[in-house]
């Protein structure tokens, strides 16, 4: 018998995703576990697993598309199975059917059913907005959240009539010449939607240190002569972090509206420049697994990233994260936390610089960092300890290995 394939929820704060594409053409049989198709997120794009082996009987959304959560978007069927009349197995299943009689629906003046979610009715309702007039952008001409967005963004007075909307075909505004207007994707919208809130909500204050490196950079030669992963700087770096969170645990934390939440494992995120934006994958447990195997986690994930091959809970979790433009010859920066974690670490390059040992001048390796650090559950002699800790195990960089 066949049956809908609905949009799920791939992320617990998301009422809705775009279909980045198919991965099985109508007709064709999937097996269990098998990708079906990717959707995007804020975040990631994210692969539809097939919970049994069946076929894709008929698509019932684009690739592009904006889909709510819970929404369908292919009917499926057993492996083998063929349908004659695709429309009547739809209304079968309620898609596309009569209005079902004795359930009330909101109806435009001139008696169309207004198709809209009970999430989108109480926004509407919230912001004092009629849902006549609004042209759904949604499945089957379904009002969805960024059409009650749009139609607030566009400044429509609650009680003026609502404007006819816009032709699809509507150009963009011309940009002057020399110059490119390039759309904001999805990812980019969320990224800049964040950080904005990080920096208007998360108090930050800033502190800087500097390490003389050159025993962590000859540590980095003789792992990467033994052994057979290659170990980065960064690698050490996340390691060492890592290390100073278990002996300051203070800052192993995030703000939440009514509590501070510590935690006991340290996950810590790794900023990726990628095509499609910031990305920050978290790796996992660096405090209790070994050097080699976070420098192959951190591998794995960055390339991930840069291909749009991240799972959402990938992109979860942590309170630290660390932004490197040393590859970049950047000599100190700083950076905006990523909510909901607590603080970030900005790393720039390692620089030959005199520097004064023993009471002789000298040459000496020196590495620039600045902890950005969100207030409201860390106070600044906390993030103090930690710096003196993080910069004692650069210089000590046998701690990394313990």
């Amino acid at each position: 018998m066949p049956a809908l394939l609905r949009m799920p929820g791939v992320a617990a704060d998301s009422t809705d995703a775009i279909l980045a594409g198919w991965q099985v053409a109508e007709n064709a049989e999937f097996a269990a576990a098998e990708a079906i198709a990717t959707v995007e997120t804020d975040k990631a794009n994210v692969d539809i697993e097939a919970e049994a082996a069946g076929v894709i009987l008929k698509y019932l959304v684009a690739p592009g598309t904006t889909v709510e959560v819970g929404a369908p978007i292919a009917l499926t069927g057993r492996p083998g199975e063929t349908v004659a009349n695709l429309d009547q197995a739809l209304r079968d299943l309620g898609v596309g059917a009569a209005e079902p009689a004795g359930k009330q629906h909101d109806r435009g003046a001139d008696g169309r059913r207004l198709f809209a979610t009970p999430l989108v009715r109480r926004l509407a309702r919230e912001a004092d907005l009629d849902l006549n007039g609004i042209a759904g952008t949604g499945p089957n001409g379904r009002i969805v959240r960024r059409d009650i967005a749009e139609r607030l963004a566009a400044g429509t007075p609650p009680d003026a009539a609502p404007a006819a909307p816009p032709p699809a075909t509507a150009p963009m505004l011309t940009p002057p010449a020399g110059a490119t207007d390039t759309p904001h994707s999805r990812m980019r919208r969320a990224i800049a939607s964040r950080l904005t809130s990080s920096k208007q909500t998360a108090p930050h204050f800033y502190v800087r240190g500097s390490a003389r490196v050159d025993a962590l950079l000859a540590l980095r030669t003789q792992l990467n002569e033994a052994g057979e992963v290659k170990i980065s700087v960064n690698d050490l770096i996340v390691k060492a972090a890592a290390r100073a969170h278990t002996l300051v645990p203070a800052m192993n934390v995030i703000w939440l509206d009514d509590a501070v939440r510590s935690f006991d494992d340290v996950d810590i995120a790794v900023a990726v420049a990628s095509s499609r934006g910031l990305m920050t994958p978290v790796v996992r447990d660096v405090d209790r697994r070994g050097i080699a195997a976070i420098a192959a986690d951190t591998r794995d994930l960055a390339e991930r990233a840069r291909h749009g091959k991240l799972n959402q809970e990938e992109l979860e979790g942590g309170s630290l994260s660390i932004s490197n433009l040393g590859m970049y010859d950047t000599e100190e920066f700083s950076a905006i936390i990523n909510p909901p974690q607590s603080a970030i670490l900005a790393v720039g390059a390692a620089r030959s610089e005199p520097v004064v040992i023993d009471g002789e001048l000298a040459v000496g390796s020196m590495l620039r960092v600045t902890l950005s650090v969100d207030h409201r559950p860390i106070d600044g002699a906390v993030a103090a300890e930690w710096m003196k800790a993080f910069l004692d195990v650069l210089h000590a960089p046998l701690q990394i290995l313990m």
